[in-house]
């Protein structure tokens, strides 16, 4: 069992460029737990995702066949299942699909690994993966690798990552994050990365993938988590479900979003 830290706690590797989150270890048992529901199939039919419907639909075509890979509770499933395609869901968080699959058991939801998925190649149109990768220390070979061997080629894979924006950049340069040190308490409850994203798409165009779109994105949350004065005004704000909140975040968004975003979706093609 991982010893857990008392707060979160970034550190900056300056050889990779890149952000390490620590503080709980990102485990099948901690999603388990964090997808914990009191209404788990109220919680997958209510939920909106309007950038994975935009995305999905302006790349594929109804009755594509998708794999999700690290499908959490399995919204994006349902979701996408409504709108006509064909969508086929992974997780590793064993309770939380024995979950799904007895509320829901019409969504083909099902307990794997995206390190070794137990489909053919060539199986899937597309490839959602929704702040998966970023969470494995060893690095995202493997999850690539798998990526790349059940796509059709010409099959799109839509990936959405924590990065180093030029906010998260300039901090680091400033030294304004611990260095990363390899001590064995952070590694034992590390959570996850914030990549450089030209590294993202050199490894990925590296590995018979070709980047047709690139979008930042989240900026009110890339600046209230890098904002350490501002963090718990900007963070009720974040939390808040008051209409005048939710217009100030949309606001705020829109101004940072290129300098401080928390996210970006890439948007590969398998060319090979």
């Amino acid at each position: 069992m991982s010893r857990e830290l008392l707060s979160e706690t970034k550190f900056y590797n300056s050889k990779d460029n890149c952000l390490l989150y620590v503080k709980s270890k990102a485990s099948d048992i901690y999603w388990d737990n964090h997808w914990n529901s009191d209404n788990l199939k109220r919680d997958i039919q209510e939920s909106q995702s309007p950038l994975v419907v935009k995305y999905t639909k302006k790349y594929l075509t109804r009755a594509s066949k998708l794999l999700e890979g690290g499908c959490g509770k399995g919204q994006n499933v349902y979701l996408l299942n409504k709108l006509g395609f064909r969508v086929v869901g992974i997780d590793y968080a064993e309770g939380t699909v024995r979950s799904i699959n007895s509320c829901m058991p019409e969504l083909d939801i099902r307990l794997g690994d995206v390190r070794r998925l137990p489909f053919e190649d060539d199986s899937f149109n597309g490839y959602w993966s929704l702040g998966v990768i970023e969470h494995f220390y060893e690095g995202y070979q493997p999850i690539m690798s798998e990526m790349y061997r059940v796509l059709k080629p010409g099959g799109i894979l839509f990936m959405t990552v924590p990065t180093m924006s030029f906010m998260r950049k300039a901090k680091s340069k400033l030294g304004l994050y611990p260095k990363w040190s390899n001590n064995p308490v952070e590694i034992d409850n590390f959570y996850q990365f914030a990549l450089d994203p030209n590294l993202i798409i050199t490894n990925f165009q590296n590995n018979g993938f070709k980047l047709i779109e690139k979008k930042p994105y989240d900026g009110f949350k890339g600046f209230k988590d890098e904002v350490g004065f501002l963090r718990g005004l900007l963070q009720s704000i974040y939390d808040s479900s008051f209409i005048l909140n939710k217009i100030f975040r949309k606001i705020v968004d829109l101004l940072t979003v290129k300098f401080s975003s928390h996210m970006t979706l890439f948007i590969f093609k398998k060319i090979k």
